[in-house]
């Protein structure tokens, strides 16, 4: 349950902090009336991950291709937001004002459809993923503590999106903007890196070791993402809060409203004190998910196998569980001296047993761990489904054959042979 909470709260909170910047940025600007743009673009977006979930899991296709390019198409939207932030930020309000009616005053509404497309496919990203990960449970007593937990997720990172958006209302105009544009860039830079990412390890995009070795790091530590953009948000408001000095209330001022203003200090300073406190609650909390998450990737050990004439031979009675179970056998490498290869043999959901090797050919021999989303790759960290274990392309293992018969799992050893290559990158 805490797992899926922290993994649903993390998606949750980067998808309310980008729309909160919205919804501050137009609250700045006195355009409050494009408010209801972003909630058609909210609504739309959560109905579209939910028919694009239905449709993925009807007609087979590949949801990763499908959530790359919404990566990479938001990443666009993303940098066309940077690119207005920064011509506006260098003006004043009533020349901000002005130009934003110019763009949205026209009859063409090219810059609504604009703001409606930038929330739309933010949201739909982290909608798309969320619905499929909630497609896949079903309510037994397991999967329903993550149910719940996915539930208290998006619960709290809303009541983070609303505590973002009452606390940076008052806040300076050229401290908000410098401080948003470095959350929106490290967004952008995750978006591109995590689309490339997915479509690279499904065979859309070309990708090789070497690029993986470089995107795989990036993609498995995007908790740096996370953590970064919540101090950064976090960091702006603590500043906003020690800069504040107590507005002077004129002698002439009634009761009431000396109340009234003391009251709307107070409340401001709440604002900003509760996103301080629940940024750095959510990095405590995502820093210990991530230390916790880190104790499981270490592979779990190697068993040697040796060679029995030209077969290695693994009884079928060490694989009666869901787990990976990894081999290694010394073989001739061709070269006058002996290379070791590590294979796998998993039980698949539909009882059969398969054997692979303990690498894969975009990321090398890098091996293959189970984590919360299943079988992970650990160089890039790709889930992959448990059923097509034996099957080629994409990042999963490659395909190692063998035979299954009396009790026994049998590799012959030119195979393994063949392999040879792959483990000595």
């Amino acid at each position: 349950m805490l797992q899926a909470f922290i993994i649903t709260l993390r998606e949750g909170v980067e998808a309310a902090l980008i729309v909160g910047i919205v919804f501050a940025y137009l609250s700045k600007i006195g355009r409050n009336e494009l408010k209801r743009i972003v909630f058609w673009a909210l609504g739309a977006a959560i109905a579209a991950s939910i028919g694009v979930a239905i449709v993925v899991a009807h007609l087979n296709f590949n949801s990763d291709i499908i959530e790359g390019w919404v990566m990479l198409a938001a990443a666009v939207f993303v940098v066309s937001m940077i690119w207005f932030m920064h011509k506006t930020a260098h003006s004043m309000k009533g020349e901000i004002e002005s130009k934003v009616a110019k763009f949205t005053g026209g009859e063409d509404g090219v810059s609504r459809i604009g703001l409606f497309l930038f929330v739309f496919l933010l949201v739909l990203r982290e909608g798309v993923e969320t619905v499929l990960i909630l497609s896949a449970v079903t309510l037994n007593s397991t999967e329903l503590l993550s149910f719940t937990g996915t539930l208290l997720g998006i619960a709290v990172a809303v009541v983070f999106g609303v505590l973002f958006i009452r606390g940076s209302v008052k806040i300076n105009l050229q401290r908000f903007f410098r401080v948003t544009t470095v959350i929106l860039y490290f967004v952008t830079f995750q978006l591109v890196v995590s689309g490339l990412h997915e479509l690279s390890e499904n065979g859309v995009l070309p990708s090789s070791n070497t690029e993986m070795r470089l995107i795989g790091p990036i993609v498995r530590n995007d908790l740096f993402f996370f953590v970064t953009m919540l101090a950064l948000a976090g960091l702006m408001m603590l500043l906003e809060y020690k800069r504040r000095t107590p507005v002077e209330i004129p002698s002439t001022a009634t009761p009431a409203d000396k109340r009234r203003a003391e009251w709307t200090q107070r409340r401001e300073k709440m604002w900003m004190s509760a996103v301080v406190v629940t940024s750095f609650v959510f990095i405590f909390l995502s820093t210990a998910e991530f230390i916790y998450a880190k104790s499981t990737t270490a592979l779990s050990p190697t068993t040697d196998v040796t060679l029995v004439g030209s077969q290695a031979i693994v009884p079928t009675s060490q694989i009666t569980d869901d787990q990976l179970h990894r081999y290694g056998v010394h073989v001739d490498d061709g070269k006058g001296g002996t290379a070791e290869v590590r294979f796998l043999l998993y039980k698949k959901p539909d009882g059969n047993i398969v054997s692979v090797a303990d690498a894969c050919h975009i990321c090398g021999p890098v091996g293959f761990y189970i984590s919360s989303q299943g079988i992970t790759c650990k160089m890039c960290a790709s889930p992959l489904v448990p059923q097509s274990m034996g099957q080629p392309g994409g990042c999963n293992p490659i395909p190692l054959h063998s035979t299954i018969g009396g009790g026994e799992v049998v590799i012959e050893a030119a195979d393994l042979r063949a392999l040879a290559p792959v483990f000595e990158r």
